[in-house]
């Protein structure tokens, strides 16, 4: 009898499959980290084949390592980093051209051009975004215009446009389904925020065929069967979709207007549930969708960190402070303070609710005194300081404060920042004892599809608590880091 969730967390640095029962227990996680391509300054790419086969990868590992059959896999969910776009054969299944990763700039120039002829408004307003190169669309439109033969055969309907979510459903089902969801649809600039169909201005404007884009599908339903593949047998349901911000949401069962979450991954991403309606923002925030369930659609609000985690990798990677990402920790808890250092870790640009793409990161405040275990404390403040700026935006659009804040993702587990964060937000933070949230959501959405959960009160009695952290930083102390952090943001 199939009892076992597959769940597959398809993110920027690695893919990872979890096998998860129905209290929500996990089995097996295994990850695979995949080769990152950077073309030029500023360009970012992923090859989908190294996606695909970290993905074929840990699937296998899991079962091995769980010793869990096959033909106990309910059903399959899959989450993504979202706006990454790939374009590939639809006779051969293969990619004409790398993937353009939601972190990469390529676009910028071409943004700044449309935002001079007013088109930005235009954006705002049909899909709830901003103009700017995070979004699918002109990743999109720069292939068409720049792989040889791209848009001929686009508009001959030889190729296929899909986020990972699409690309990952259309390999499972060997060429099957070519599908997204909801969620994933709304972060690519090309959808109707209100209508939730492909926008023809926004496709007319970008010059995007119609006829390479998937359908447009709910979070929760049978998209497909596997077939074809080495690591699974034919039949197994591919039955939940969402992006991975909507799926940590979903995941942390933030199912009512007034639930926000932070997932502190690669970027920190913030979400909040706003119900059946969509809140327009006035604070440089997106307006997305959260997920659809059947006929009911939950719309959400959105700011965008573009560096969190990748600014700790890079004190590990580009300067070669620690050997493994989780010393960060101890060697900033080493000091009591940054010593007046503030970290702006705009290495990416700065997404919400600044919105510049041109933005490079700054390190200011140093002295003789300054040593690395400062500069190590200043990157976790900095990265906490970022999500302050975002939830004040959130709390301007709502005209009414946040009264908790639930955490997850790999750096969740460090409890300096999240007592940081705390302490600047002036909010409590819960995070619950399964940090992969992400997955969780993934999965909770494929096993209602098919039966695991009868609904939304089954997977709130699965959902634990694993710790609180309250704020102990006097407000006035907080409002003059803010202040200080704002002299900082300026210079970057």
């Amino acid at each position: 009898m199939p009892d076992v969730i597959l769940a597959i967390d398809q993110g920027t640095t690695g893919s990872t499959a979890l096998l998860l029962d129905a209290q929500l227990n996990t089995l097996a996680k295994v990850n695979r980290e995949f080769r990152q391509i950077f073309p030029r300054p500023g360009w970012v790419e992923h090859d989908p084949e190294d996606i695909w086969a970290s993905v074929e990868e840990t699937i296998a590992a899991a079962l091995a390592e769980s010793g869990v059959t096959a033909d106990r896999i309910a059903a399959i969910g899959i989450t993504n980093q979202r706006e990454t776009t790939v374009l590939w054969d639809r006779a051969t299944g293969r990619a004409v051209h790398n993937a353009i990763v939601w972190q990469c700039r390529r676009t910028a120039d071409r943004c700044s051009e449309l935002a001079a002829t007013g088109f930005d408004q235009t954006v705002r307003e049909r899909t709830g975004l901003v103009l700017d190169p995070y979004f699918s669309g002109t990743k999109l439109a720069w292939l068409l215009d720049h792989v040889d033969g791209a848009r001929p055969r686009a508009e001959a309907g030889e190729l296929a446009f899909g986020t990972i979510d699409t690309y990952l459903t259309w390999r499972l089902t060997g060429g099957a389904a070519h599908v997204t969801d909801l969620s994933n649809a709304s972060r690519t600039m090309l959808m109707g925020i209100e209508s939730l169909t492909w926008d023809e201005g926004m496709l007319d404007t970008l010059r995007i065929p119609a006829r390479v884009l998937p359908a447009i599908r709910s979070c929760s339903e049978i998209y497909g069967r596997t077939r074809g593949l080495d690591v699974l047998p034919d039949g197994i349901p591919v039955a939940g979709m969402a992006g991975d911000q909507q799926a940590a949401l979903f995941g942390q069962i933030g199912f009512e207007p007034g639930n926000a979450k932070c997932t502190f991954g690669t970027g920190a991403f913030l979400v909040l549930n706003t119900g059946d309606r969509p809140v327009r923002s006035d604070n440089g925030l997106l307006t997305t969708i959260g997920w659809k369930l059947g006929d009911q659609v939950v719309y959400a609000l959105e700011g965008s960190v573009f560096v969190a985690g990748a600014a700790v990798q890079w004190l590990r990677d580009g300067l070669g402070m620690f050997d493994a990402a989780a010393e960060i920790e101890a060697l900033a808890a080493s000091v009591p303070d940054t010593g007046g250092v503030f970290f702006v870790p705009a290495l990416a640009g700065l997404g919400a609710p600044h919105w510049n793409p041109h933005a490079r990161g700054v390190i200011c405040g140093l002295d003789r005194g300054t040593t690395r275990a400062h500069l190590a404390r200043a990157t976790l403040e900095g990265i906490a300081l970022q999500n302050v700026d975002i939830l004040r935006a959130m709390e301007a659009d709502l005209a009414e404060p946040l009264t908790l804040l639930r955490v997850d993702g790999g750096a969740a587990a460090n409890d300096l920042l999240m007592q940081m964060q705390t302490d600047l937000l002036g909010v409590p933070i819960v995070r619950p004892k399964m940090l992969e949230t992400t997955a969780a959501g993934a999965a909770m959405l494929a096993g209602l599809a098919t039966g695991v959960w009868s609904g939304l009160d089954d997977l709130k009695s699965a959902w634990r608590e694993d710790r609180r952290f309250d704020p102990s930083m006097a407000r006035s102390d907080a409002d003059a880091k803010i202040a200080a952090w704002h002299e900082a943001v300026r210079k970057a």
